[in-house]
């Protein structure tokens, strides 16, 4: 892949992930009605549930903004790339395979709006997945 392209797709892959990480609230709150839910657990595993999601979203939000700001650092071949890349690759990849083998958004609302948000996350983490896995091989064969 040529440098020039990879470095557009880490950029806007990182934005995407700042982009994912600001519109999780919405998306717990107005589409999943995720805290309705959680009202039914233990206090404790509520309070692991929500820590979690914090989590994925600081790491999310996290992820993109070293691809923004650090671009060029994680297009050069060191150790440190190498482990921080292989980390967001092994992440998204997981990530999309999770989703499409294990959710079910048959509880999602049947509007259109709602449908096509779905599908447009599922491009966007796949997107991820292959900007960080061609960045990966792009340092392997540096």
């Amino acid at each position: 892949m040529k440098t020039e392209l990879l470095t557009w797709c880490i950029i806007l892959a990182g934005i995407g992930q700042m982009f994912t990480a600001i519109i999780y609230p919405f998306v717990r709150y107005r589409v999943l009605d995720w805290f309705t839910d959680l009202k039914n657990l233990k206090p404790l595993n509520e309070a692991i549930a929500k820590t979690y999601g914090y989590y994925i979203q600081g790491i999310n939000f996290s992820f993109g903004l070293m691809s923004v700001l650090l671009v060029n650092e994680l297009l050069v071949a060191t150790k440190l790339s190498l482990a921080v890349v292989g980390f967001i690759t092994v992440y998204w990849i997981g990530r999309i395979s999770f989703q499409l083998k294990g959710y079910s958004f048959d509880e999602i609302s049947e509007k259109q709006h709602f449908k096509t948000g779905i599908w447009g996350m599922n491009l966007l983490i796949v997107f991820f997945a292959l900007t960080y896995l061609g960045l990966f091989i792009h340092l392997v064969i540096q």
